[in-house]
């Protein structure tokens, strides 16, 4: 036990570290070449980022546990805009682009909108069956490689206004890498443990998976937004959490299916709603208060809306 809460401790500072180095690394890469700091947050840092969900997902996949699998990327999505960006906008007000309010966040909600019709083939197709299938999965795919493209189109701007400390590109780009590492490693310490400390407190496993797991592999886009937002990278901490989101559904989650069909759980139904609702909610603010910009008392009430759906899981079992 005491060994279990000092690697936790180690794990949660390593991926502080982590999350320091990306966001100094990236937001130096991206002004060195021109590049818009809300194109490496949809890209670079939220494939990094994302790639925990992946992991889980694939081993997830090999062993047939297809409930882990689509809860998993629906219970990170969820964390993502009410825990993440709550807990960023707490720590700073986050000015979203205009870009990101009217196309990134629409398509981050068309996502979950996807897994849940793909997921309900009874309801929609009348069959005997629900599964999010390998068909499913290369649409998915498809999907995301169009929204690549668009990423692409915008890559280039001409001026950004956000202060960023430029260093060497080989000194921005170890620093990038080794984040990226501090990021795996810390947040494969604070997983590892947690469901150590859990179990001895006698959680379920299915609880584990919806609270732990979930938010575990979501740790990197924590500790990388949170970061982000205390050094004003706003374009970073938004990018980071949509494009995560986008990852998530399109390539996490459609290469996983591609690789075995993941028959869905009706009951996954309630969770893929509040993962809407979260996407819905985050693009309603955008026009509440001061516009486009996520504010403090904002951020709070997402963390509370976060707070009432754990209290919810931990109540359901």
């Amino acid at each position: 036990m005491l060994l279990s809460i000092l690697l936790l401790v180690v794990g949660f500072v390593i991926l502080i570290a982590g999350a320091e180095f990306l966001v100094r690394g990236a937001s130096s890469i991206a002004r060195r070449f021109g590049i818009s700091p809300i194109v490496i947050g949809l890209t670079v840092v939220a494939f990094c980022t994302s790639t925990p969900e992946l992991a889980v997902n694939i081993f997830s996949a090999l062993k047939g546990s297809s409930d882990i699998a689509i809860g998993n990327i629906i219970g990170s999505n969820i964390s993502n805009i009410l825990l993440i960006l709550g807990l960023a906008a707490l720590v700073c007000p986050l000015v979203v682009k205009k870009n990101t309010v009217w196309k990134e966040i629409p398509f981050a909600l068309l996502g979950v909108v996807l897994v849940f019709t793909m997921g309900n083939d009874l309801l929609f197709d009348k069959v005997s069956f629900n599964a999010i299938t390998r068909t499913d999965g290369f649409s998915l795919i498809a999907i995301f490689i169009i929204f690549m493209f668009y990423i692409f189109g915008i890559a280039k701007v001409e001026g950004q206004s956000e202060h960023v400390t430029v260093y060497k590109t080989w000194i921005a780009s170890l620093m990038t890498f080794g984040g990226i590492g501090g990021l795996f490693w810390g947040g494969n310490l604070l997983v590892d443990n947690a469901i150590v400390l859990a179990s001895h407190a006698g959680m379920s496993e299915s609880l584990i998976g919806l609270t732990i797991v979930a938010v575990g592999t979501s740790l990197p886009e924590l500790a990388t937004s949170v970061v982000a937002a205390a050094h004003k990278h706003n374009d970073i901490a938004i990018g980071n959490i949509v494009g995560s989101n986008i990852f998530n559904v399109f390539w996490v989650l459609g290469l996983t299916s591609t690789m075995l069909q993941l028959p869905f759980n009706p009951a996954t139904n309630l969770d893929v709603l509040v993962s809407i609702g979260a996407t819905v909610m985050l693009f309603m603010v955008m026009f509440i208060g001061k516009k486009h910009t996520l504010e403090r008392w904002q951020g709070g009430l997402f963390i509370l809306a976060y707070v009432v759906y754990i209290v919810y899981l931990i109540y359901r079992g």
